[in-house]
């Protein structure tokens, strides 16, 4: 693991040269997706992919027609999660784009943000730009050599996580292919994990920390309201039935805005026609 380090005048990028991946499920779609759809999804329409595990004519429509459905399990199990990212991969990896970028269904993205940020980076060297949500790397044993540790990191999917097409490419003959899937089983681990292992463990590439990727594993009442324009991923998630993890943020009532995601995308685009004059 690397603190983050930009290189020297990389290349111009611009929200054209990012795919942008949003992991859901079935289940999901009526909950989750609307909320997206209303705010950042507006920023990024042809660059932002839902993976999912059914067709949804309906969220077909929502999406101009960005639905893919991966035929994987809608379970939230190890493989179905392996499953989803591995087509997330496979088809970046048929595209053009120079960044592959992996968010969940309960992540609000900024997108501005996330774009002035990947341009500190080139995309034609190995960057693994995220996040981990532990204090240190994580130890496995080996399945080969049951009396050797692996050591690495990960970067939380939770938080959300980018990949440059270069390393994307060193990746393709380990874990193309679908061959993605085959290692998650491997090493029984879900798919964020999995694919800290791949680049840390099995290519030898570093995760570069970006602290302004945030999960739901962090309580999200201490990202400041003046900070906010600076972050590129902000979650919501709840503790129990009466205690909610979300921005503490000025805007809507929560009970129409109950992520807390109308609220913050007024802040960073008060011009909107919907947002409170």
């Amino acid at each position: 693991m690397t603190a983050a380090t930009a290189t020297s005048k990389p290349p111009t990028t611009t929200l054209q040269d990012v795919f942008v991946s949003v992991k859901t499920t079935r289940s999901y779609h009526r909950w989750r997706l609307p909320v997206i759809l209303k705010t950042w999804f507006q920023l990024a329409k042809e660059q932002t992919w839902f993976f999912t595990d059914t067709e949804d004519p309906e969220f077909q429509k929502k999406t101009n027609g960005h639905m893919i459905n991966t035929n994987c399990s809608s379970s939230h199990g190890r493989r179905a999660l392996c499953c989803k990212l591995s087509v997330e991969l496979d088809t970046f990896l048929d595209s053009d784009k120079k960044w592959f970028c992996h968010f969940d269904d309960d992540n609000y993205v900024n997108v501005p943000r996330l774009v002035r940020v990947l341009g500190d980076y080139s995309p034609q060297q190995d960057w693994y730009l995220g996040k981990p949500s532990t204090k240190a790397p994580l130890e496995i044993i080996s399945r080969e050599n049951k009396s050797q540790k692996i050591s690495f990191w990960f970067a939380t999917g939770g938080a959300g996580f980018c990949l440059s097409r270069a390393l994307a490419l060193k990746m393709l003959p380990v874990a193309g292919g679908g061959k993605f899937i085959s290692i998650g089983e491997k090493i029984r681990l879900p798919d964020d994990v999995t694919m800290g292992y791949v680049i840390e463990h099995l290519l030898r590439k570093p995760l570069t920390v970006i602290d302004q990727f945030h999960s739901h594993f962090e309580p999200m009442k201490f990202i400041h309201q003046e900070t906010m324009h600076e972050q590129i991923t902000f979650s919501y998630s709840r503790y129990s039935k009466n205690e909610v993890n979300v921005l503490k943020i000025d805007g809507f009532d929560s009970r129409l805005d109950p992520t807390r995601f109308l609220s913050l995308h007024c802040l960073l685009f008060p011009y909107l026609s919907f947002c409170p004059r």
